[in-house]
């Protein structure tokens, strides 16, 4: 591992950096941070001094302080989301292409109908309804998400269900959970995992604009996107506060990018 990233990229090498820098700010937040998430510690708007380090919000609270908090809630939030869409989005793709027939395609069909709704329209409806909770926010973002795991992982699967191995695998009288498990996963990892980590950056930036629209992580909760809304205002006075959220959405996204590229490198057996 050490050696692979050893020789790895410079853009690949800035994206672990970034993306790693990010993780430890999360997973320590309440270390690092000088203040409470919710608390009020001064004025309004505050330039950045030796107390406050990016100044205040549009509120009072520490703007370091929500930073290290969003870091945490976005991130953590991101990667549930991630994690769980793909699941859902890869265990329906491979027992699509495995069992074929009517199971695929009733479960393509059902992907379609969900397909068919503008993403953003949909999980804007959805949380209109129900309440933009946290579980209901997981859940909607999920599900919209893993229609497109699915549709990748389906395809992965069926190029690898026709190969002779697999084919040897059913000869033997293995079953579908093993075929799945020990024939197909494995040799559908590289294109999954780089597909992780694209669907991640779609999911975070995906969180970003739904706080940022009031439908995401709601307050007194420290997000990104939301932190862009609530302190938009500060613009119209020269204050450039709403830019910091911004610019660390742009960044960690970069970041995961940089490393999502070096790694589809790798697993496209192309050289330099």
């Amino acid at each position: 591992m050490f050696k692979l990233i050893k020789q790895s990229p410079v853009s690949a090498r800035i994206g672990m950096l970034i993306v790693g820098l990010n993780l430890a700010v999360a997973l320590f937040a309440p270390l690092i941070a000088p203040y409470e998430e919710t608390g009020v510690v001064g004025d309004v708007w505050e330039t950045s001094s030796s107390a406050f380090l990016l100044g205040t919000d549009h509120i009072g609270r520490d703007l370091f302080t929500r930073m290290v908090y969003g870091a945490r809630n976005t991130i953590a939030l991101s990667f549930t989301i991630t994690g769980l869409s793909f699941f859902m989005g890869v265990f329906m793709g491979f027992v699509a292409a495995v069992k074929k027939g009517w199971v695929d395609q009733g479960i393509s069909r059902v992907v379609d109908i969900i397909m068919a709704f503008p993403t953003l329209i949909f999980a804007l409806m959805v949380l209109s309804i129900m309440g933009p909770s946290v579980p209901t926010l997981i859940f909607t973002i999920a599900i919209l998400d893993s229609t497109r795991v699915f549709r990748l992982s389906r395809a992965v699967a069926m190029d690898i269900e026709v190969l002779e191995f697999v084919e040897a695998a059913r000869l033997r009288g293995e079953g579908l959970w093993w075929i799945i498990r020990h024939e197909i996963l494995p040799n559908a990892m590289p294109p999954l995992m780089a597909e992780f980590g694209l669907r991640f950056c779609f999911v975070f930036l995906f969180i970003a604009a739904l706080s940022f629209l009031g439908l995401g992580l709601q307050p007194p909760l420290a997000d990104w996107g939301g932190m862009v809304r609530e302190n938009a205002g500060a613009i119209n006075f020269g204050i450039l506060i709403p830019l910091i959220p911004a610019a660390a959405i742009a960044v960690l996204t970069v970041g995961v990018n940089l490393i999502v590229d070096w790694f589809l490198h790798l697993s496209s057996g192309l050289h330099e």
